[in-house]
């Protein structure tokens, strides 16, 4: 009979608790897509990105703005003198080179309809570049502006195939 009871004895139940954790969802942040991010992600930009690092104005230019940036691409700088890039990522020519870059940097939100033959822009650095509309062909300061008007958040990046130099 006893084994007959412990057989048949009612079966107790283990019961678990399960702890239910709610998960916030947060809403990212809309990406960024500055006049930075824009040369970040191209990749006829390696040169000018590294510029602009060593320069220290990637901060600058992902700031509010609006800029409006003449992109030299990675052929542009590779025409220039050899030894030229090398001498100016160098720390001690920093001043040189932020020179340099703000001469190809315009406040305002310029788009290539807003530009026309003759026109005269001044550049963050204060010095100005004339534009050129000949066939509807853009070029600034010599310049020709190979793609035009790619829209970010802060400004908008004309890609010109040469590197200016200011005076």
């Amino acid at each position: 009979m006893g084994l007959w009871t412990a057989c048949s004895a009612p079966k107790e139940e283990a019961t678990e608790e399960t702890a239910v954790e709610e998960e916030v969802v947060e809403e990212a942040p809309a990406p960024s897509n500055t006049v930075v991010d824009i040369a970040i992600g191209s990749p006829d930009h390696t040169t000018l990105v590294a510029a602009v690092q060593a320069a220290e104005l990637v901060e600058t230019l992902s700031g509010d703005g609006p800029f409006t940036v003449f992109a030299p691409t990675n052929a542009a700088f590779e025409a220039l003198p050899a030894g030229t890039v090398e001498d100016l990522l160098k720390p001690e020519n920093k001043e040189t080179l932020t020179g340099i870059l703000t001469f190809h940097v315009v406040s305002g939100n310029v788009l290539s309809s807003d530009l026309s033959d003759g026109q005269v822009v001044t550049t963050l650095n204060g010095q100005e570049l004339t534009v050129s509309i000949v066939d509807g062909n853009v070029s600034i300061g010599g310049a020709n502006v190979v793609a035009a008007d790619l829209e970010g958040t802060n400004g908008v990046v004309h890609v010109i195939d040469t590197v200016l130099l200011p005076q």
